[in-house]
């Protein structure tokens, strides 16, 4: 065993022992197992929240995009994180408040209630469970590029996914989003201390500098940190930006976050703090850009390698194997509130209103059992390869998204929008959705 796999293997382990013990002295009804009794401060609101943002998404994907695509990705990352923080600032508290007063779990339960609509609810939850299961597949593969390359090809990429789906569906089952709220303490700890100093370390060995390494690029591929005048234009950017935005708190496990705030001050709070955490992503950008130069030739979806390459080349194993523990444990903490967002719908959402005699010990039990299946679901389709990181994400972005103007007619104090009127926009955008994902014309 090398000793890049004993970081890596110690991350695994320990993810699994704090999401084993985070329950330790609670009674796990639906209420505790998934929204953590609605009693998180702003701490662990806070990492909570990050651990469910800065996923492989910004370990692989921001690195891979920035090498693959140069200053369009810059733009793009930092504009939507930027925004859509501001936007929360209004959005989250009367969403928090609805929530506790009516005593909901899901963000299904959120629209059935607004609108008084069981139909509305099942529809919201069963496009949640479909946008959710992409992003449960860009963590499974960023698991299995991390462990497999970092493990220095001693893991091959889908025993590293088989191993993280065992992993996250065990301590999801067992402990909930307590799990997950313990894991992400250690894992933002650890990923900001590495992404710091890679973004910091890399580009002054190799250039010099940051400003040096920027220099170099613009002289090696001219344009390269510009904008296009097609395709990745001034207008793919603000559409892209605006989509992002508006579709970022409409995932179903962002709204479940939310619910586990003690009060709505702590989402206020957290609205001014979480920014600061979006400077992490510039140091990640920089290790993209360091590797334009000093590792060409990577195309498709070889671009989310490199980060880890770049870290193969110039450090040696056991630091690459923290690099690994690090990226790791930004598949876990993301994948697990997925898993038992994606669980809960099913159970809570989907299987409750067909069988509106279920008690709710039988739905606590379902949700628990549907955490492995919906794993292997993911697996399944994360096996089978497939598109880059960003271009998963951004697929289910637009479902998500396609949420948002109902969310906020319904926030109105006169809302004019029937539960039909609801349902009919919702299928129409997700319909759209998916003739242009399946037909690629857009």
């Amino acid at each position: 065993m090398n000793s890049a796999l004993i970081f890596i293997f110690g991350a695994i382990a320990l993810a699994l022992a704090l999401g084993l013990l985070a329950r330790r002295g609670k009674k796990m009804s639906l209420e505790e197992w998934a929204v953590g009794g609605r009693g998180f401060g702003t701490a662990i609101v806070f990492l909570l929240m990050a651990g469910e943002i800065y996923t492989t998404f910004v370990f692989l994907g921001a690195s891979g995009y920035a090498y693959g695509h140069g200053g369009p990705a810059y733009y793009y990352m930092l504009g939507y994180g930027s925004l859509c923080f501001v936007l929360s600032y209004w959005l989250l508290p009367p969403i928090w408040r609805y929530a506790k007063a009516k005593n909901l779990i899901s963000q299904s339960d959120f629209f059935a209630s607004k609108y008084d609509s069981r139909p509305l609810g099942i529809l919201v939850a069963v496009v949640g469970i479909v946008a959710l299961m992409p992003y449960l597949v860009l963590q499974l593969k960023g698991l299995g590029i991390i462990v497999s390359v970092a493990s220095y090809g001693a893991i091959d990429s889908s025993h590293g996914m088989w191993i993280g789906a065992i992993v996250v569906a065990l301590y999801v089952a067992i402990s909930g989003v307590h799990g997950s709220a313990w894991t992400s303490v250690v894992k933002d700890i650890l990923v900001m201390f590495v992404a710091v100093l890679l973004g910091l370390y890399l580009p002054f060995h190799y250039h010099g500098g940051v400003g040096q390494m920027f220099a170099d690029i613009e002289a090696a591929k001219p344009g390269f940190l510009a904008l296009r005048e097609s395709g990745e234009s001034p207008v793919w950017l603000v559409s892209t930006v605006l989509l992002s935005a508006l579709g970022f708190y409409m995932w179903p496990h962002m709204f479940m976050a939310t619910y586990t705030a003690k009060t709505d001050v702590v989402l206020r709070k957290n609205a001014y703090v979480l920014p600061i955490y979006q400077l992490m992503l510039l140091f990640i950008f920089f290790v993209g850009f360091t590797a334009v130069l000093q590792i060409p030739g990577l195309k498709g979806s070889d671009i989310d390698l490199a980060l880890l390459k770049i870290s193969l080349q110039t450090f040696d194993p056991w630091f690459v194997g923290v690099i690994g523990a690090a990226g790791v444990l930004t598949a876990l903490v993301p994948g697990s509130m997925i898993l038992m967002t994606s669980a809960t719908l099913l159970a809570n959402n989907v299987y409750r209103p067909l069988r509106p005699s279920a008690s709710s010990a039988e739905i606590v039990k379902l949700s628990k059992w549907m955490a492995p299946c919906i794993m292997a679901v993911g697996l399944f389709f994360a096996l089978q390869g497939g598109k880059t990181i960003v271009a998963l994400l951004l697929m289910a972005y637009a479902f998500v998204t396609q949420l948002f103007p109902v969310l906020v007619m319904s926030l109105l104090r006169n809302n004019p929008v029937t539960p039909v009127a609801a349902m009919t926009s919702i299928a129409v955008g997700e319909a759209t959705v998916a003739w242009v994902s399946l037909t690629k014309s857009g």
